[in-house]
C-alpha cells in the first residue's frame, strides 16, 4: 500500500497531533473496511482554503474553497465493486508497482479547523472524517441522491466508530 501525504499548509503546527499518522489509520481501515482486494495508491495533499479554492474552480468549476476534494482514478459500474478493475480496457494499475491506483485526495486544513470548531468536535476527528468521506467517494460512492446519501454517511459513521473515532 503506498500511501503519499504532502503537508503544504504553511502553520505545520496547525494540526496539533500526528496527522499523518491518523491519515495513514483511516486509509489503511477504508482498505478493510470496504474491502479492497489490491493493494493500492492514495496521494493525499493538505493545503489552504486558497489553493483548494484553485483547484475547486479549475476541475469543478465551483469559485469557493470547499474542505475536501476527491479524484477518483476507477470508474466504478457499482460502488466498492472492484471486479472490473482486471478489465485490460481499464488502466487501473500503476505499471511500476502493481498497485491499484484508487485517486486523489485534497484536504483544505483551514476548513478542518473552522468545522471542528462549528461541530464541537476535535480538528482530528474531523480530518479523520474528511479522509473517510473521500476515501469512500474514491471507491465510488457519492451523495447526490437521498439514498446514496444516506448509505455513504453510514459507512463513515461506522468506519470512524471501527477506528475508535467519535465525537
Amino acid at each position: 500500500m503506498t500511501i503519499e501525504i504532502e503537508n503544504e499548509y504553511g502553520n505545520q503546527d496547525a494540526l496539533p497531533f500526528d496527522w499523518d499518522a491518523l491519515l495513514r489509520k483511516v486509509v489503511l481501515g477504508a482498505m478493510d473496511f470496504e474491502p479492497c482486494p489490491y493493494e493500492a495508491e492514495v496521494s493525499i495533499l493538505l493545503t489552504d482554503n486558497e489553493e483548494i479554492h484553485r483547484i475547486n474552480r479549475e476541475f469543478r468549476g465551483i469559485d469557493r474553497p470547499t474542505d475536501v476534494l476527491s479524484f477518483p482514478m476507477i470508474q466504478y459500474e457499482e460502488p466498492g465493486d472492484f471486479d472490473h478493475c482486471e478489465d485490460p480496457d481499464q488502466d487501473c494499475f500503476n505499471p511500476e508497482t502493481g498497485e491499484l491506483v484508487l485517486g486523489d485526495i485534497v484536504i483544505s486544513v483551514d476548513k478542518v479547523l473552522e468545522q471542528a470548531e462549528a461541530y464541537g468536535h476535535t480538528a482530528e476527528r474531523e480530518l479523520a472524517f474528511l479522509a473517510a468521506h473521500s476515501m469512500f467517494h474514491l471507491f465510488g460512492y457519492d451523495h447526490m441522491e437521498e439514498d446514496e446519501r444516506r448509505v455513504m454517511e453510514d459507512r463513515q459513521k461506522a468506519l470512524l466508530e471501527q477506528l475508535g473515532i467519535t465525537r
